[in-house]
């Protein structure tokens, strides 16, 4: 066990010397010494003060859930067989002494630890901490009846595995796809660089022509630019069933996994005394009921469906009369709208995407980040799980390291799809000196071809800019109590808005001009181009805006007003597509078998926050308009006030330190060009 590099991990983790055989000897090793120090200060002699029994847990709980998260990370970005084998071995083992802890004698640590007259000595972070754990014990079921706590714990224990499988069967099920076209005429208008990576991915599978998988990169090129309906029908067909009954032969089927987690789930809250699990969801939000979450997005829908059908009207008109395609399917209005975009705005995507190539984009937001928060970014190295891997640190104006970072950004096999950043190391004095903050930021651009830079849409520069937002609000943090450092502790629906805020900066000219460099000739993104973007911005926005906020009401109602027992979830989504939705799937659409963030991503009832958080940073990026978009003083405010406090007080007292005010739905509605409520 000595060697084992789950045990010594100090500073950076060493994430080639992590083998499978490590995983469940290393997470038992580690459960066995926290689960020693948990007797000790749970023992009625131990005295209830944070030295005594907060502070020597939390060393030994955060050495576990740093190795966990490694060895989490690692089934992330490279999945394979054996550490498969083992991490699902551990799961159980780990999410048992997690339950276990938060359903222990602990609870009453804390509990005296409040009522205690020390309490009042504590600052005022220390004192948030323990009334925000309290309430995390309740819902873990610390101050249910012992039947009742061995009750949640199964469910919770049965839960974790099968949201795993449900990673699981979609990423398998996504995987297992590969379409081999022999003949290029049939990838008519897609661009020349995405028909070489098909071309590349074919001769890494030992095939001749060109293999398209279902790797997002290779699903939006086919869907978007093809010429080839039946092409584009087909993989439109195969990524909406992935995980399904029609999804080769239902060998990754997610159907019965689904209903398990959403009647678990209501398990759970029965458990601990809620009407419905969107209640527990929301018992750490800002959000105060499923009823008000309901009612904001239903309010949003209603503002937006007028144009959004008006916009989907008009994609379907051009597709008929411009086209020639009489009547236009869900596989037919990308390839539409990009048309019609074209049409409009006279620039594609393919056009703009030459001028965004990976180092300009880095420079420009590096130097974006410089100038508002007066810090370095410095390329630097580490031990990665994978070549394509790069890494930075960050340093103050003294040259002082304050964080660190690793960039994973291309699609590959074996890695879940999606964008998301994840920290590894919470800024901390555990033990006596400083810790600074490290961070994963997880992309699935489409890689570099040839010599070539790898080259991004414009969507995809701000896929970088939302995670890069959140990993600046983990290691931007000077809190150094673990608990409410960095995203830790944010209310969910809050923790979106600094992600979401940094987006807003791609659509300034003179930071969007700093991200370019044509991949041949190095010049900029000309001004005359960026108009036809500007102008072409909120192209469809409300109908992008009724989409999620048709992802957003069914989680909701899944999780409040949706039976388990005997309801339908195909059912309950149709039923939300006919109430705010302006595109008609096709029958077998199985959407809800890949939602991902809801069925294990840790967005039950919460996917809302996306629209919500969006008020959020709407409303604060509109100080930096008002203000000027690099004003060194606002952008000096936005740290003091949001990205540097964590959780150390509710994130609505954070934006209205910033804002001056409470949040107002004005600015979304202005960023989003709904007509009705424009400037």
């Amino acid at each position: 066990m000595s060697t084992n590099p789950l045990l010594s991990i100090t500073d950076l983790i060493d994430f080639p010397a992590i083998k499978p055989e490590h995983v469940v000897p290393g997470m038992k090793a580690l459960i066995d010494d926290a689960q020693k120090t948990l007797a000790v200060v749970t023992q009625d002699s131990t005295p209830a003060t944070w030295d005594d029994v907060i502070s020597p847990l939390e060393k030994k709980t955060l050495a576990l859930s740093r190795a966990w998260g490694a060895v989490s990370h690692l089934m992330s970005v490279c999945d394979e067989p054996e550490l498969r084998k083992a991490y699902n071995e551990a799961l159980p083992i780990v999410t048992q002494f997690w339950i276990g802890l938060s359903q222990s004698n602990l609870s009453q640590k804390y509990k005296a630890i409040k009522e205690s007259s020390e309490f009042k000595k504590l600052s005022s972070v220390r004192q948030r901490i323990i009334n925000e754990e309290l309430i995390d014990f309740k819902l873990a079921g610390a101050f249910l009846p012992e039947d009742k706590k061995a009750e949640l714990k199964k469910v919770k224990e049965t839960l974790a595995q099968e949201s795993q499988k449900f990673s699981e069967n979609l990423l398998d099920a996504t995987n297992a796809y590969g379409l081999l076209v022999e003949d290029e005429k049939e990838l008519a208008g897609i661009p020349a660089d995405d028909i070489a990576s098909f071309k590349e991915t074919a001769e890494a599978a030992g095939q001749k022509g060109y293999r398209i998988t279902l790797q997002v990169p290779h699903y939006l090129a086919v869907l978007q630019y093809a010429q080839n309906r039946k092409l584009r029908e087909t993989l439109y067909h195969a990524y909406v069933t992935r995980a399904s009954e029609f999804d080769f032969e239902g060998k990754f089927n997610n159907n019965d996994v689904m209903r398990r987690i959403v009647q678990l789930r209501e398990e759970e809250a029965k458990l601990l005394g809620y009407k419905n699990y969107g209640e527990v969801s929301l018992a750490t939000k800002m959000a105060d009921s499923p009823e008000q979450v309901i009612s904001f997005l239903r309010d949003l829908a209603q503002k937006s469906l007028p144009q959004a059908k008006t916009d989907m009207a008009e994609v379907k008109t051009f597709a008929k009369e411009k086209l020639g395609i009489e009547d236009p399917q869900s596989w037919d209005l990308p390839y539409a709208s990009e048309k019609l975009r074209e049409a409009q705005y006279s620039f594609s995507d393919q056009e703009v995407k030459q001028y965004f190539t990976l180092p300009a984009v880095f420079k420009g937001l590096f130097g974006l980040v410089q100038t508002l928060f007066n810090i370095q970014i410095v390329k630097d190295t580490a031990p990665v799980w994978h070549p394509d891997v790069q890494f930075f640190r960050i340093e103050n104006e003294q040259g002082e390291k304050i964080a660190q970072f690793y960039m994973d950004l291309y699609a590959r096999p074996n890695k879940r799809g999606g964008a998301w950043m994840d920290n590894d190391r919470t800024r901390n004095r555990l033990y006596g000196e400083l810790q600074t903050p490290v961070a994963y930021l997880v992309c699935n651009f489409a890689k570099p071809v040839g010599d070539k830079p790898a080259l991004l849409t414009h969507d995809d520069v701000l896929t970088l800019f939302h995670e890069f937002g959140h990993g600046l609000h983990h290691m931007l943090s000077r809190i150094e109590e673990p608990a409410a450092s960095g995203i830790n502790g944010v209310e969910w629906d809050a923790v979106e808005c600094p992600s979401q805020f940094m987006e807003n900066f791609a659509w300034d000219w003179t930071v969007l001009e700093s991200l370019t460099s044509h991949v041949q000739t190095g010049e900029k993104l000309p001004r005359q181009l960026f108009e036809k973007m500007l102008a072409a911005k909120n192209f469809q926005s409300a109908m992008a805006m009724v989409r999620q906020l048709e992802f957003g009401l069914f989680d909701m109602l899944l999780h409040t007003q949706f039976n388990a027992q005997k309801d339908s979830i195909l059912d309950l989504l149709n039923n939300v597509r006919k109430e705010v939705a302006v595109t008609q799937q096709p029958a077998y659409n199985r959407f809800a078998n890949s939602f991902s963030h809801i069925f294990a991503g840790g967005y039950a009832a919460g996917y809302y926050s996306y629209k919500w958080a969006e008020v959020l940073s709407s409303d604060a990026f509109s100080l930096f308009e008002e203000t000027g978009i690099l004003n060194p003083q606002t952008g000096k405010k936005w740290l003091d006030e949001v990205l540097a406090v964590g959780s150390s007080r509710p994130a609505m007292e954070s934006f209205i330190a910033f804002r001056g005010r409470a949040p107002r739905i004005d600015a979304l509605l202005r960023h989003s060009g709904i007509k009705p409520f424009a400037k």
